[in-house]
């Protein structure tokens, strides 16, 4: 019987060990659980039985070694991570109550823990996309948007910024500043994760598209009274929305997803793709990760590490596209010996 079935069929079907049965009267009953909440435990239970009985052990009589060989035939069954930490979250449970109940000394599956599900790699803009992006100048956009657009593009990819970092820089340095950017000495001061102050270099490019940025900034800026809080008024920040307010993270996103298919990639680009590019293409440039987990503000090297993984990713791709051997054909002759 399948989940589905369990779920919605109004008799959800008696399962045949006893003590299995008593734990799901009990967590019916006693703790009420939804029926939705039961109909799962009820399988993953029968699946625990079924286990047990091939093994041929009582269910008291399990001990942490078959859990653990149970959760292996999971996991190379191909069962995520996720579903084998729901079904042992289960199995726990039951065992927690038997227990209480006096029936077990000891929980086996309480130091049993399901496999790591491994992290998704970030995804990154290849080079060339990535500055084709950068260099993206449309003469038909209003002059002000782009100016700002291609200056907070600059930011994203040539230093690596989160976009809070981003929608943080003020124009100038003050003690209410979270970050602002040195034009003449090339870098930019940003406040990151954790309250975290760093450096961050800021390329020719960027500095340039800055520049251009500030020179029509204040044409849209509206009058504000002063304020007694040196860097608080809206003419604080940097990066602004035609209102004169700091802009938004989520404004932001907007912005670079509409630029992304401005400038012709093949998907849409969201702010932090832009930080994953640049921290994949300076590893794969300068080879020092210790560099780059600075350049990003990782507090873990670990953090870091999964740019060695896109790094990889980008040379098999080379080795597939220019390296003669990768395009051998098999099961043909191999030529005069």
């Amino acid at each position: 019987m399948t989940l589905h079935e369990v779920v919605n069929d109004p008799v959800v079907m008696t399962p045949c060990d006893p003590l299995v049965q008593r734990y799901l009267d009990h967590v019916r009953f006693e703790k009420r659980l939804a029926g939705r909440t039961v109909a799962l435990y009820t399988l993953d239970l029968e699946k625990l039985a079924t286990q047990a009985r091939q093994a041929g052990v009582s269910l008291t009589a399990v001990e942490p070694g078959h859990i653990r060989r149970w959760v292996a035939h999971m996991h190379s069954s191909g069962r995520s991570g996720r579903g084998i930490a729901l079904i042992l979250s289960g199995w726990r449970g039951f065992y927690r109550w038997l227990g209480r109940e006096g029936l077990v000394a000891s929980n086996p599956v309480l130091d049993v823990r399901a496999p790591k599900a491994a992290k998704p790699l970030p995804k990154a803009l290849s080079v060339d996309d990535a500055v084709q992006m950068a260099s993206f100048n449309a003469p038909g956009n209003d002059p002000w948007l782009e100016a700002r657009d291609a200056a907070m593009v600059e930011l994203l990819y040539g230093g690596g910024l989160r976009v809070a970092e981003l929608t943080g820089l003020d124009v100038q340095a003050s003690e209410a500043a979270r970050g602002w950017v040195d034009l003449s000495a090339g870098e930019a001061h940003v406040l990151g994760k954790g309250s975290k102050r760093r450096l961050v270099p800021v390329g020719a490019k960027a500095v340039q598209a800055l520049l251009a940025w500030l020179r029509v900034r204040d044409q849209v800026l509206p009058l504000v009274p002063g304020t007694s809080v040196p860097g608080a008024s809206p003419r604080a920040a940097l990066f602004i929305g035609r209102n004169g307010t700091r802009l938004t993270a989520q404004s932001i996103w907007q912005r670079v997803r509409q630029r992304s298919l401005q400038a012709g990639l093949a998907a849409p680009v969201h702010p932090h793709m832009l930080r994953h590019s640049f921290a994949s293409h300076v590893l794969q440039s300068s080879s020092d990760l210790r560099g780059v987990q600075e350049l990003l503000g990782h507090a873990n090297i670990s953090t870091t590490q999964i740019y060695t993984r896109l790094d990889f990713q980008h040379l098999a791709r080379a080795y597939d596209a220019a390296h003669p051997r990768a395009h051998l054909k098999t099961g043909g002759s191999g030529g005069s010996k």
